[in-house]
């Protein structure tokens, strides 16, 4: 690619609105590739904007770093087209909304908790669901046996 058509990495984390160390993080990461010129320059397509766009976004929404990779790599040698988009929208749609609703559940389990280790509890659905704890005696068992 022309090297005047290009952005250098100073030009690509102006535009995408993210640090300098941020671009080569994702390209140490590969979810971004581009080239040195003969001065050794780093230079991106301007088609990476997109990609750091989306990146971005699917990092707002709580998708690992890993799982972006992943289904971005399908669309490594072209420019993300609006159907791909689509596609990876609804991928991660879903997966957001099974979070959703597991966090949602565990928001209503909260109601019961008072955050002791269930010292005061008699069941406890997020540490000790039907209080099979309850048979090695008194006492915090989960946090007691903990090495940190």
């Amino acid at each position: 690619m022309d090297a005047h058509s290009s952005l250098t990495v100073g030009e690509l984390a102006q535009r995408s609105g993210v640090p300098v160390s941020t671009i080569h993080f994702y390209e140490k990461k590969g979810l971004i590739e581009g080239w040195r010129t003969q001065g050794n320059q780093r230079r991106y397509e301007r088609r990476v904007l997109r990609r750091v766009a989306i990146i971005r976004v699917a990092q707002r929404a709580g998708l690992p770093l890993a799982l972006i990779k992943e289904h971005m790599d399908r669309y490594e040698s072209t420019p993300i087209t609006s159907a791909q988009w689509d596609a990876l929208n609804r991928e991660w749609r879903a997966m957001l909304d099974e979070r959703i609703t597991s966090l949602i559940q565990l928001r209503n389990q909260l109601d019961s908790c008072i955050g002791c280790g269930c010292l005061s509890l008699q069941d406890c659905p997020l540490r000790n669901p039907g209080d099979t704890l309850s048979a090695q005696g008194p006492g915090a068992r989960l946090l007691a046996s903990r090495q940190d």
